[in-house]
């Protein structure tokens, strides 16, 4: 069976490292390397970890968040599909947006549905609600926290509705000039320009 993105679903989520280096903050600028013109936008909601834990039970996963921000998990899907391994496509210098700032845990309830909206250039792209995941928010950390314990500041991206620029017909990449935001309703808009590097 294939998710929204046309991946096939797997029993345990996905998962990647993405470096400090391939971050940038809202307002900033993402940036299209010179290597690739297939930069591909994915809007998602980013938890960050308050406390600390190893195997943490999925029951207990909410008490281990100190809160959420937006996160744009800008790729390259050359780099990415090039081989199985992902890391180059989700780590080009600058090209994920995180921001535009740290909602608590005590101010969005836990299982409280959240609405993510992409737009590129003011124009729709993604629209999800959080009741519609792969796997729920408790099911990643505890996933992740199985193999190695999770410390106060990490950061899980939660992963990507479909519609990505990739996935469409013709497909859409971002371009020097574009402007993407992802809106998530109970946190707020990371908005990023696009540079050419």
């Amino acid at each position: 069976m294939a998710c929204l993105t046309g991946r096939e679903i797997t029993e345990q989520p996905t998962l990647f490292l993405r470096v400090a280096e391939s971050q940038v903050t809202h307002g900033g600028d993402i940036m299209l390397p010179p290597e690739s013109g297939k930069l591909d936008y994915e809007g998602e909601i980013a938890i960050v970890i308050g406390r600390g834990g190893r195997r943490i039970a999925e029951a207990d996963a909410w008490n281990h968040i100190a809160g959420y921000a937006c996160y744009n998990d800008g790729s390259l899907r050359d780099w990415q599909t090039a081989t199985p391994q992902w890391t180059a496509g989700k780590n080009f210098w600058r090209t994920g947006g995180f921001g535009p700032w740290l909602v608590t845990r005590d101010e969005i309830a836990d299982n409280q549905v959240m609405t993510l909206v992409t737009r590129l250039n003011g124009r729709e792209m993604q629209r999800t609600t959080t009741d519609k995941p792969l796997h729920s928010i408790p099911r990643q950390i505890a996933h992740v926290s199985a193999f190695m314990p999770l410390a106060a500041g990490d950061v899980i991206v939660t992963g990507t509705p479909g519609s990505v620029g990739a996935k469409r017909m013709p497909p859409v990449w971002m371009k020097a000039g574009d402007v993407v935001e992802v809106e998530v309703d109970a946190i707020g808009v990371l908005r990023n320009g696009v540079f050419a590097e």
